[in-house]
């Protein structure tokens, strides 16, 4: 069974996702909701997932959100270490560790088909490992000048073929590309 790993994120025009702190205060900016988005929303991309696989970084930054934003969707952490996951979230989330290629495998035997990837270590592990099928970026209009980089030491070169490239009325520009797979 064939199973898609897809990464939807935002980043900053200089590519990156976070500040140095992990903080992503930056996309909330009252400003960006004056104009409708184009492209691929969330929410269609989100219909389209069977599962969610992010590192506990990212999955401590979203326990520190008002509500949990995941609701319905099985959400996989993958760490190396322990993890604290709530007791409202112990059917939600599951604890992972080892390679990317070994979770996919074992996610893919359980029927599912589309993971979405998520936080920055996680996604350069998996296309490390050649998985990553789709990109959708959606860059955000400014410079952060530092911080958590999207793509950091990504080896080897990987190429991409653009499936699209829109423009929204609030500055935000979104890619999304096709991984080529290595033959």
């Amino acid at each position: 069974m064939t199973i898609q790993c897809s990464v939807f994120i935002a980043a900053s025009v200089d590519g990156y996702i976070a500040t140095l702190d992990g903080g992503i205060e930056w996309l909330a900016k009252p400003e960006y909701n004056a104009a409708p988005l184009s492209g691929l929303t969330y929410e269609a991309f989100i219909a389209s997932v069977d599962a969610i696989v992010m590192g506990r970084k990212t999955f401590e930054k979203v326990l520190s959100f008002d509500a949990w934003p995941y609701q319905g969707i099985q959400v996989v952490v993958l760490s190396s270490t322990d993890l604290f996951i709530p007791e409202q979230l112990a059917d939600a989330v599951r604890h992972e560790s080892g390679r990317p290629s070994d979770l996919v495998a074992r996610l893919a035997s359980m029927g599912m088909q589309h993971l979405y990837i998520d936080g920055g270590v996680t996604i350069q592990g998996f296309l490390k490992e050649g998985l990553i099928d789709e990109f959708t970026i959606t860059r955000i209009p400014v410079l952060l000048g530092a911080g958590l980089p999207l793509f950091g030491g990504v080896s080897p070169t990987q190429q991409l073929t653009l499936i699209e490239a829109v423009a929204s009325g609030n500055g935000f520009v979104q890619e999304r590309y096709k991984v080529e797979r290595r033959l």
